[in-house]
């Protein structure tokens, strides 16, 4: 075969080779093979897999927490939209009749741990409040109440009595209702109780087996 027609097969399929490789190089990757991923991509999954990583954390130090009221009492919950700060629970009680009568009824730590503060606030709506600290970044509030029970430094047990529901604040005029929140890290989260997610916006009736 002459050398001129040797070296023109030879750069035909030199050239036929590159396409192929162009072609797959710009073909998506199969199924369950690894494709090229945009670093935009890599960094939003790098950000899900730390959040999911620091929810499940929290999760793991979560205390178990109780209905911050007596044994067998069932309360009406509400963490309505617009409620400030997001995340938080509004308590109330009512009698057989359907008529509220929460005002004086006894609130109880949901959980045990060192109550952090306990004073009449002037700064916000909080009125009375209590906060209680549970380790690991875990906090509770409970406020609006009429009589505070516990001093800053207190050891309290879960159950305990802290105080009774009131509807005090320093700038709202309210009914009677227990204002709660978890709080983690600083920040109020989706609070949950006796194992039942508070997801926001939820309205229902829960009853206590705190100290039971």
């Amino acid at each position: 075969m002459p050398r001129l027609q040797l070296i023109s097969m030879a750069l035909v399929a030199s050239f036929t080779a590159a396409c192929a490789a162009d072609e797959l190089a710009g073909e998506p990757a199969a199924s369950g093979a690894v494709g090229d991923v945009s670093d935009d991509t890599l960094d939003v999954s790098a950000e899900q897999a730390s959040l999911a990583g620091a929810g499940a954390a929290q999760e793991l130090t979560r205390p178990a927490f109780k209905v911050p009221f007596l044994c067998d009492q069932t309360w009406q919950g509400n963490n309505w939209s617009g409620h400030s700060p997001a995340h938080s629970i509004d308590w109330n009680h009512y009698d057989a009749n359907g008529s509220p009568d929460d005002y004086g009824r006894r609130v109880v730590a949901s959980a045990g741990g060192t109550v952090l503060d306990s004073y009449y606030s002037t700064s916000n709506g909080y009125g009375n409040v209590i906060v209680i600290g549970h380790g690991d970044g875990w906090h509770t509030r409970y406020a609006h109440l009429s009589e505070r029970l516990v001093s800053k430094g207190d050891t309290v047990s879960m159950g305990t009595v802290i105080g009774k529901v009131g509807d005090s604040s320093a700038i709202y005029t309210l009914s009677p209702h227990l204002h709660y929140e978890q709080i983690h890290d600083g920040s109020v989260v989706v609070s949950v109780i006796q194992g039942v997610t508070w997801s926001d916006y939820t309205k229902r009736n829960q009853t206590s087996n705190n100290g039971c």
